[in-house]
């Protein structure tokens, strides 16, 4: 299960955060500096996908610690000599998206790919948490007295 959960933004300030990430570093020109995604169940795995249009792949970084998956990604464009820039409006620099994911996801066995400024991940869900069917067996013998109880075994 993917979760989202920030719990040092309080809902009042949400709106406050998301227009000051509009206003960057260029005196005030408008910016949106944030990397969407789309998520969603596909059988026995996550699959997200990152918007990252003109980011150079070498310059992506993915990192999983414990339930955290982080993805890093860097744009810069630099005018060259003699260019006289008319609108820069696309946003530059570091960009940096967090997920929370829950425990039921097996983060070892994560893929990447990237593709046409699209990174993509596939996270499986984690063996102990896939669905299994439960048989059940007797217990003890013949013999025993009529409040004998079932045993109840698991197999995936």
């Amino acid at each position: 299960m993917l979760m989202r959960f920030d719990p040092f933004r309080e809902l009042a300030f949400r709106e406050l955060d998301r227009m000051s990430q509009m206003f960057g570093e260029q005196g005030g020109a408008l910016q949106q500096r944030t990397m969407p995604i789309d998520a969603f169940r596909d059988g026995d795995r996550f699959i997200i996908r990152f918007d990252l249009p003109g980011v150079d792949r070498d310059s992506i970084e993915l990192t999983a610690e414990k339930n955290v998956l982080t993805v890093r990604a860097e744009r810069t464009w630099k005018p060259g000599e003699g260019q006289d820039v008319v609108a820069a409006e696309r946003p530059q620099g570091v960009f940096t998206r967090q997920l929370f994911l829950g425990d039921s996801l097996d983060v070892d066995r994560i893929t990447a790919t990237y593709d046409q400024g699209v990174l993509t991940l596939a996270v499986p869900v984690a063996e102990q948490a896939k669905p299994r069917r439960l048989q059940i067996t007797e217990s003890g013998d013949a013999q025993e007295s009529a409040d004998r109880q079932p045993a109840i075994s698991a197999t995936p």
